[in-house]
């Protein structure tokens, strides 16, 4: 799976690998009460803490980690964020929770 380091990832793919359990670690970028209301699991770091503090999270940097929002655009800067603190398998949801709320539908 090495091609898709750091590549951005459709809801199509992000659903398929839910449905086989792929291992990979969810941050939902996106404000605590917009986590609470509706979440696909995984930890919530809204945006502006995880600016200030990603040079401090304790993830696996070689993990892939997903980053997710409501539309795709926090969690792009979230990516490019972590990127910079040297996380090297980060993707964004492309679309975010809409998109994914829209293949459901």
């Amino acid at each position: 799976m090495e091609e898709n380091k750091s590549k951005d990832i459709t809801a199509e793919e992000f659903q398929q690998r839910v449905l086989v359990s792929d291992s990979f670690q969810i941050i939902d970028v996106r404000e605590v009460l917009e986590f609470m209301t509706f979440n696909l699991g995984g930890d919530n770091i809204p945006l502006g803490k995880l600016i200030k503090t990603a040079a401090d999270l304790k993830y696996n940097k070689e993990k892939e980690i997903i980053v997710i929002c409501q539309r795709g655009l926090r969690s792009k800067t979230a990516k490019l964020e972590l990127l910079k603190y040297g996380y090297s398998n980060v993707r964004n949801l492309k679309g975010g929770i809409l998109a994914l709320r829209k293949l459901n539908d």
